[in-house]
């Protein structure tokens, strides 16, 4: 990373206040948001030798306050997802072992289990969606899904990349180089990737790019954090999820709440969540300690992830996140490097839900 000493960068528009414009920081890519599809493209445009800086202020997002199930067949067996859909989610699954190991992350493969009603119905949907799949007492188990621990992974993807622990105000471009204003000073990069989950749209975004950002929906979910006892691996039933914590104790959630953006924690419902979650998994409940993310979401279900108009977009994965951020990362890493898209580029691309394609 090299400094520069320059004035303000032209066609830059940024927010009153003290912003010391006499030092441009410059590098190859800017990531702004430091949830996991920021992260993950800022590791894998590391990897690759390129100079990162990842603008956030810091704090707890929605990608620490998450389960980290990596989990294909239980989203299929629980969503009515399109064929194609299934087949990316799969895709992003046979990712994560490349990706954890390349990127010193661990990945516990010990899979999931379906309780609840309608075992049959359920062993019968996972096979004929081309999971693995087998009855047990009280459920079905697959062995396809995996899981990481949440905080753990975002510390370790945030390693390779420069960090700048400010607020992002504003983007320009000029002579083909974008330029971020933080609440501190200017960087300019070659590329900028925007990871900015459900925050409003930059001021100096292009139009169609701060278009998309404003169609993306807020989606709020609660997880509680339990001590005590835990299954063995994650557990899906029809009141929530239960997934053993690396720290020890269960973490349970479930539910999403389309529109809201607060971060209040309903502790009501959080009891009774956790009170059904436990008697149907034979846990002892004990008091939650409840915390709230909210993701973003589009139309279809999927990410934005791809370039359009200039810049790349890492958004919106709506509660598969973690499952498809190796994926999101990959299609950005193409992009930025010039290499031909894959196969699921265009499935992400996010022209697909821009005006301009009609």
């Amino acid at each position: 990373m090299t400094a520069e000493r320059a004035g303000r960068p032209p066609g830059l528009a940024i927010r009153a206040g003290p912003i010391d414009l006499t030092s441009v920081t410059s590098q190859d890519v800017i990531v702004v948001g430091a949830g996991v599809l920021g992260l993950a493209c800022a590791a894998e445009l590391a990897a690759q030798g390129l100079s990162v800086t990842v603008v956030d202020p810091g704090g707890p997002n929605a990608s620490a306050i998450a389960a980290g199930m990596l989990a294909p067949a239980m989203e299929s067996l629980t969503e009515d997802l399109p064929p194609r859909t299934v087949a990316l989610l799969k895709a992003a699954r046979a990712l994560w072992p490349d990706f954890a190991a390349r990127h010193g992350l661990t990945l516990m493969e010990d899979g999931a289990e379906w309780r609840g009603p309608d075992a049959e119905a359920a062993l019968t949907r996972l096979k004929a969606l081309g999971f693995a799949a087998e009855l047990r007492p009280g459920g079905v188990f697959t062995p396809e899904d995996a899981r990481i621990d949440p905080e753990a992974a975002l510390s370790v993807l945030a390693g390779p990349a420069g960090r700048h622990l400010s607020r992002a105000t504003a983007v320009g471009r000029d002579h083909g180089r974008w330029t971020v204003a933080t609440d501190t000073d200017v960087l300019t990069a070659d590329h900028l990737i925007l990871a900015t989950g459900v925050a409003e749209a930059l001021t100096g975004l292009p139009p169609a790019v701060a278009a998309l950002v404003r169609a993306i929906t807020p989606i709020r979910g609660q997880i509680a954090g339990l001590d005590g006892d835990a299954p063995a691996h994650v557990s899906r039933t029809p009141h929530g999820y239960a997934v053993p914590d690396a720290r020890g104790g269960v973490r349970i959630g479930s539910g999403m709440e389309a529109g809201r953006r607060d971060l209040t924690p309903d502790l009501a419902a959080a009891r009774v969540q956790v009170a059904a979650v436990c008697a149907a998994l034979r846990l002892t409940p004990s008091a939650p300690r409840v915390r709230v993310g909210v993701r973003g979401a589009v139309v279809d279900g999927l990410p934005l992830a791809g370039p359009l108009d200039g810049l790349q977009l890492a958004l919106a994965p709506r509660r598969n996140g973690w499952l498809l951020a190796p994926l999101v990362a990959r299609v950005v890493t193409d992009a930025v490097l010039g290499r031909p898209p894959g196969m699921w580029a265009a499935d992400l691309d996010p022209i697909r839900l821009s005006p301009a394609a009609g």
